[in-house]
């Protein structure tokens, strides 16, 4: 990697002789400016305001503008006589716990690496001591003209500084914070605390720029002349008044799902929050997980008492037309032997009746003789 600055850091009385390099890079998709009506390139040129002439680099100086817009001139050899210690040294101030640096103060990083083999020695030694202290080391540097605040901390075997903004650079955050009064609920910071844990931590180096990712196939798209499908919009509904319970306990089941932790009881914890889904029977009457399928009673009663009363009513007819006729002919038999023993008592009723009138008859006869 190529060196941006050249000096030494400053240990007490010791001097580790150093080179600067960028610990990080800038992967943002730069476009250039055109002329719509040609594709012709747009370019900037510096114009002098009096003249409206082009003016070379060489000719242009540095000034500082006054409140009234008054120029005032400022060469390199003037800032050249300003006292600045730091100009080629990172001068070590003092050694801090790490926590104490505010996150809202870290600029841009640099790796420092150790200028030629008599520097190998010191470099490690502070190196060392950094990583047995605990500590970060607190120090000032001058790049690009101007002094900085930095913090060096060890990043695997290498001494890595970050640049800080000073303390005054640092702004306040009067008026960011709600205006009212908001109370949190003990339920709300349990479905928080449960969303933190479902969502866990990350792999960094997982993580990636999606939307540089898409403006690349765009452009490849374009330059290969393929149609451009536009892609589709993601309404999450910013700004929105939401039920913050609802929208906790979604984004955990969202959370749990994207990672395949869905508990199989869960939609039977969750009640009407849950699609109830069918579960499909084996042939040897199990489901997919090896239980055993039950039916509730109401799915047991309900399709067999209907068959039940079809298969009676279609079987009892011819039962119940038999008994009838056998009740009708046990009652025809009934009356007809009724009928009979009627008869009969009246025959015998009428035979006694001319037995007796012929017995009189032959009783009489006699004694009409005897009278003549």
């Amino acid at each position: 990697m190529r060196s941006i600055w050249n000096g030494a850091i400053s240990f007490g009385l010791v001097s580790i002789p150093i080179k600067l390099v960028n610990a990080t890079e800038n992967h943002s998709i730069h476009f250039r400016q055109i002329h719509l009506a040609d594709g012709g390139r747009i370019r900037y040129r510096k114009v002098c305001e009096l003249d409206e002439e082009e003016v070379a680099g060489g000719e242009i100086g540095k000034a500082y503008e006054d409140a009234d817009g008054t120029m005032i001139p400022i060469t390199d050899e003037d800032l050249a006589q300003l006292p600045l210690p730091t100009a080629k040294t990172i001068e070590i101030v003092a050694f801090v716990p790490a926590d104490e640096i505010d996150p809202l103060q870290m600029d841009a990083a640099y790796y420092l690496s150790a200028n030629g083999v008599p520097a190998a020695k010191p470099y490690t030694l502070l190196r060392e001591a950094l990583k047995r202290s605990n500590k970060v080391a607190v120090a000032k540097y001058a790049l690009r003209g101007r002094e900085r605040l930095g913090m060096l901390r060890v990043v695997d075997d290498v001494i890595a500084m970050h640049g800080l903004l000073w303390p005054d650079e640092i702004r306040a955050p009067e008026g960011v914070a709600p205006d009212s009064d908001v109370t949190v609920r003990d339920a709300e910071l349990d479905l928080a605390d449960a969303l933190m844990d479902t969502l866990g931590e990350v792999d960094m180096d997982s993580l990636h720029d999606d939307y540089r990712e898409a403006v690349e196939e765009l452009i490849a798209a374009k330059a290969s002349g393929e149609a451009v499908q536009p892609a589709e919009s993601d309404d999450s509904g910013g700004g929105k008044v939401i039920d913050l319970i609802a929208a906790l306990e979604s984004s955990v089941r969202a959370a749990k799902k994207s990672r395949g932790e869905g508990d199989e009881n869960e939609a039977e914890n969750e009640g009407d929050m849950a699609d109830v889904h069918p579960i499909k029977k084996t042939a040897s009457g199990k489901t997919a997980s090896g239980r055993t399928t039950t039916k509730t009673a109401q799915q047991k009663s309900t399709p067999k008492s209907t068959g039940t009363k079809k298969s009676t009513a279609s079987t009892s007819s011819p039962a119940r037309k038999t008994a009838q006729k056998q009740k009708k002919t046990t009652a025809k038999s009934t009356s007809s032997a009724s009928a009979s023993s009627k008869s009969s008592a009246s025959a015998k009723k009428q035979t006694s009746s001319n037995a007796r009138s012929t017995t009189k008859k032959k009783t009489a006869a006699p004694r009409k003789r005897a009278s003549a």
